[in-house]
């Protein structure tokens, strides 16, 4: 298996990370993970502009420009012959020896990247059938907005829903839906279409972006704000939507179906024209 290793395209048995690396101690970094369709990345310039605004954030100096990461990722899709797939790239700040807790200058450590890509089909059963979620606290960070590599309050709260046999986590800060576990949350309440409004809580999605102009364009009203727990009980329709999935819908909430337990015709609308969309 073909992998992105700083700038070269290697065996994946080659790659040798320090064991101090910031990634693997703190955390420090960040990644992307995008849909490759008919060979060529989706969206690859809203990922870089997200990539390039969280880095930002955590003062991090990126080791590449746009062109030079497009051209590594285009190798490496080209390597595995990937038609249609997903791929993952990731950096950490680098090694820094011995361990310390400050952020080192750029001067001092270089960022590690990494990078692969896998075969991946759209999960029609699950866009049709959809998923069962349940409530979960929302204990994260307050940097939701950071994709960083930091995700175990992610991965805490998939896990409690799994516990409890749901397929996935809606969770709940201060009363009110944030997100999933890995995506946005959209709800739809009189037919009216709600997603949290970006912020420090959500991390602002790729895909979320192309979903609100679809929906205006289609004549949906459309309202950035974050939807109560208290009008569960007023649902019609709820999704999650990631860049891999694109659009699934959530049919059972803490037991209780939503929409009878079937794709609701908001979400089947968005599903197709968002396909539309990626096929133009």
């Amino acid at each position: 298996m073909h992998v992105l290793w700083n700038d070269q395209i290697v065996e994946r048995d080659d790659v040798r990370i320090d064991i101090e690396d910031r990634g693997y101690q703190f955390g420090d970094g960040l990644y992307e993970a995008l849909r490759i369709y008919n060979r060529e990345m989706f969206m690859f310039d809203e990922h870089f502009a997200r990539l390039q605004r969280c880095a930002a954030e955590i003062r991090l100096q990126l080791p590449f420009t746009k062109p030079e990461l497009k051209k590594n990722l285009d190798k490496l899709i080209a390597a595995e012959k990937i038609t249609d797939g997903e791929i993952y790239f990731q950096l950490s700040r680098g090694t820094l020896s011995p361990r310390d807790h400050r952020i080192p200058s750029f001067d001092e450590v270089k960022p590690v990247v990494t990078g692969s890509v896998i075969p991946y089909e759209r999960p029609v059963d699950k866009q049709k059938k959809g998923e069962t979620a349940c409530l979960v606290e929302d204990k994260r960070w307050l940097h939701c907005n950071i994709k960083s590599l930091s995700l175990l309050g992610n991965v805490l709260s998939l896990d409690e829903a799994r516990q409890k046999g749901y397929d996935d986590a809606l969770l709940v800060r201060d009363g009110f839906f944030t997100e999933a576990s890995a995506s946005n949350l959209w709800f739809v309440i009189n037919g009216v279409l709600y997603t949290h409004q970006d912020g420090n809580l959500v991390l602002p999605g790729i895909t979320k972006l192309r979903l609100l102009e679809i929906a205006r364009s289609e004549g949906i009203t459309v309202k950035e704000e974050a939807v109560p727990v208290s009008k569960l009980g007023q649902i019609d329709e709820c999704f999650v939507s990631n860049s891999i999935w694109e659009v699934v819908p959530v049919v059972n909430i803490d037991g209780k179906p939503v929409n009878n337990g079937k794709l609701g015709a908001i979400t089947s609308l968005l599903q197709k024209k968002y396909i539309e969309w990626i096929n133009r």
